[in-house]
Formats: structure tokens, sequence, C-alpha cells
């Protein structure tokens, strides 16, 4: 009986990988990081995951302040930022949200800060997004494992 709920949570979790590589929210570089996990280290992706929406809000924290001086001309320090945000997105497979972030090093590149505000706005909105479903991913991971009975060995 416990098979039987582990499966249908592992075909939710594959209808919503399916439908965020649909959307072009994430690539193949979130696939391999999920070959990387194992018994030793179970919660590998989403342990990846959450150091980087932990340094992600922080260089949108950055990125905003900047954004939001009265007098913005630090077009060279958010662009810092932004590759940044471009290697650590790519690194996990969020190909959209690298994507507008390369939008974005564009709009800064032209020390356009209209464009820069706007980007910032889908950035930020994209970035929830792929936080919200990534969340949703591993909460049915979790019920998976458990229904699976799965133990993990406690690391000491």
């Amino acid at each position: 009986m416990l098979g039987l709920g582990a499966d249908r949570l592992r075909a939710d979790m594959n209808r919503l990988l399916a439908l965020l590589f649909h959307q072009g929210v994430l690539d193949e570089q979130f696939l391999q990081l999920q070959q990387l996990q194992d018994e030793t280290s179970p919660n590998f992706v989403s342990d990846v995951v959450n150091i980087y929406f932990h340094e992600s809000e922080k260089l949108l924290r950055n990125l905003r302040g900047l954004a939001q001086e009265r007098e913005f001309s630090d077009y060279k320090k958010m662009g810092i930022h932004l590759n940044q945000l471009i290697g650590s997105s790519s690194s996990i497979g969020a190909k959209r949200l690298a994507n507008i972030c390369v939008a974005f090093r564009a709009a800064s590149d032209q020390n356009n800060p209209t464009a820069c505000l706007r980007a910032l706005e889908i950035l930020e909105h994209e970035y929830c997004y792929l936080k919200n479903k990534l969340h949703e991913f591993f909460q049915i991971e979790q019920q998976r494992v458990m229904a699976a009975g799965v133990r993990y060995p406690i690391q000491s």
C-alpha cells in the first residue's frame, strides 16, 4: 500500500518537472544536479537549491537597493550582482531566471534606470515563481520518501 502513494507522488513530481521544463523555467542542469543525489546525501538537491535561494535573496536586495537610489549611477556594481545571479541560476538549472538576468544586465550596460527597474520587477516575479514551484517539488519529494518508507542513515 505504501508503494502506491509513493508512485502517485513520483508521478506528481514528474508532472511538475515536465511543466517547469516546458515553460523554460528549468533546464537539463537541474536533472544533472539530481543525478548527484544518492543515499549518502538524500537532501543534496534541496540543500543546494536552499543555498541558492539564500544567496540570491541577498543579491536581489542589493539590486533593489541600487535600483532605488535617487541618483542611480552604479551600473557596474549592478552588473557584478547580475553576473553572480546568472552563474548561480545557471548552476541549478534555473534557465528562465538566468535569461532574465542577461536582459537585465543589458539594460544595466545601457545605463537605463527605467529599463533596470522594469527588469528588476520581472526578475523578482520570476524568482518568486521559481522558489514557489521548487518548494512545491521538494514537498512532494519529501512526501514520496515518507510514503515509500525509505529510511536514510543518520549522519553523525
